[in-house]
């Protein structure tokens, strides 16, 4: 446990990314199986300790530490394990030798919620302040070290001579702690047997386009299709000619997502692999008409949907590309011809809940402009290029596919609310809320909130932003610090829609920090009707 602990913490000290590379590669080289492999998925995301939630572990301190102190000590500190990692009161006369990351995360695996606490408690006596933070992460599974998965099999393939996307295929049908896997990178086996035809097979992404590269693109070259409002998703499915066959779901990370939509999956009676967009739609007038994000958004992170919900909020995907069909993969040819394949395909049998998204028409890059300027208007993000002549190529290859996202919409907003973040920042106020004036019911104008945001500031911006906290905290609630309405703030964010779950029954799309209007009176900025005038 305890070199997972000292990887762990030089992560959270360590901004580059070369940096964090070199360090998860080095511990990969020194820590034995089956703890790496362990390590690995705890960084990847994939490490589930049902037992042990954040209520469970509030309960496990409130055995050792005064709940009075342990609540101002969790206000001041801003993270629940950094706290609990500080203030827990070590029993002197307990023998518990530090475990080992596999022997932790195998028992906890197993542990109903009362052994997974006393588990705990035996473990934390035996460690130091950095030992016990790392196990709390791991156990709260929030480790927030700023590594994604990508970059932590990136960190694998560094190990051998295999190349990042051929992990990344076959990464999903394999399961913590990767012994085959880790073999077959470090040459000690041969590349493990697919166990599964319907496993992912890592996504091509695209890079943002900037005025200034088109200069240098020929539109001739590039295809334009529209950046549809959902989340991007592939379908890989077999069978179907001689029976219902087998399908799977995954996320653009390969997470597998097939539970989530069973209303989509039950329509997937073929053998191909596709790539696409997965909206909320509904038949209107003939026609296939999308949702708003915000519906999607009621659908993502349920495993099991309710009829009700499956009903008001029918998944449909809108078809990209296609990888394979039957057993012939399209990945190297160019895309002119694997969109051509994709419509035959298409056209043989049109299927329930997918369609395909239809490429724009356009003569030079100022007429493609004049679209997207209308996208906004048909609740569409952006615009898509793609050079047709590109094969199919894993993870982010520049040249090949460009996003022209739509401009951002901004608005002034005041500063409601603020708490601490998290990791790096559990020092600092950086999660904020903020809020639009509106009529009151006694007839002047209050402060609703409208949004969260806790990016789109730099280090400095995020000092100062800190010291106005501390200096204009009129009230508490736990680690809410409620603000005098003193501060304007330009928010960019990318669409509004109607919410009933907020006060001011609007929610914003990704609202991120945009300028800091420390020369504007609370009192000039926007209402809520311009949000709603927005939507409209």
């Amino acid at each position: 446990m305890q070199p997972f602990a000292d990887l762990l913490d030089a992560l959270s000290y360590q901004p580059a990314r070369n940096g964090k590379l070199a360090l998860i590669a080095d511990y990969l080289r020194r820590v034995p199986d089956p703890d790496r492999g362990y390590a690995l998925a705890a960084l990847c995301g994939e490490i589930d300790l049902p037992g042990l939630k954040p209520a469970a572990l509030r309960e496990m301190v409130a055995g050792r530490v005064d709940p009075e102190l342990f609540g101002w000590s969790y206000d001041y500190v801003g993270d629940l394990a950094e706290t609990i990692a500080l203030i827990w009161p070590a029993d002197a006369a307990a023998q518990h030798p530090p475990p080992r990351l596999a022997e932790v995360i195998e028992r906890l695996r197993l542990a109903a919620k009362a052994e997974a606490m006393m588990l705990m408690a035996g473990w934390l006596d035996g460690l130091d302040p950095t030992g016990r933070w790392a196990l709390l992460k791991l156990a709260s599974g929030a480790l927030r070290v700023g590594v994604s998965a990508r970059l932590a099999k990136t960190a694998l393939s560094q190990l051998g001579a295999v190349p990042l996307e051929e992990i990344e295929e076959i990464w999903p049908q394999h399961a913590p702690p990767y012994g085959e896997i880790f073999a077959w990178v470090t040459g000690a086996a041969l590349r493990p047997a697919a166990r599964n035809v319907l496993g992912f097979r890592p996504l091509m992404l695209s890079h943002p386009i900037e005025e200034g590269d088109f200069a240098a693109l020929a539109p001739h070259d590039f295809c334009a299709e529209w950046k549809w409002d959902g989340i991007r998703v592939q379908i890989a499915a077999e069978g179907g000619s001689e029976g219902p066959g087998q399908a799977r779901l995954y996320s653009r990370a390969g997470e597998e997502i097939t539970q989530a939509f069973p209303d989509l999956v039950e329509a997937l009676d073929f053998d191909a692999v596709l790539d696409g967009e997965l909206l909320v739609a509904r038949p209107r007038d003939g026609e296939i008409e999308v949702a708003p994000f915000n519906d999607l958004q009621q659908r993502l992170n349920r495993k099991k949907p309710g009829a009700a919900l499956i009903l008001a909020n029918p998944a449909h995907v809108r078809l990209y590309d296609v990888l394979s069909i039957g057993a012939e993969d399209l990945r190297p040819l160019p895309l002119r011809e694997r969109r051509a394949r994709l419509e035959a395909w298409f056209a043989e049998q049109p299927r329930p809940r997918l369609d395909l998204s239809p490429l724009i028409a356009f003569a030079d890059w100022p007429a493609l402009a004049r679209l997207r300027a209308d996208a906004r208007s048909a609740g569409i993000e952006g615009l898509m290029l793609k050079r047709w002549e590109s094969p199919y190529l894993a993870g982010r290859v520049k040249g090949h596919w460009f996003k022209w996202k739509r401009d951002a919409l901004t608005i002034d907003a005041v500063l409601m609310y603020a708490q601490r973040g998290h990791g790096k920042r559990s020092s600092f106020y950086s999660d904020f809320t903020f809020g639009c004036w509106r009529p009151s019911e006694e007839g002047a104008r209050e402060l609703v909130p409208v949004g969260k945001a806790y990016s789109g500031f730099t280090d400095e911006e995020l000092k100062q932003l800190d010291r106005f906290v501390r200096n204009n905290t009129v009230e508490r609630f736990g680690p809410v610090r409620v603000l005098s309405p003193a501060l304007v703030v330009e928010f960019a964010f990318d669409s509004v829609h109607p919410s009933t779950r907020h006060k001011s029954g609007l929610a914003l799309r990704f609202p991120r920090f945009h300028r800091i209007r420390w020369d504007k009176p609370a009192e000039e900025a926007d209402e809520v009707a311009t949000l709603e005038r927005l939507m409209g």
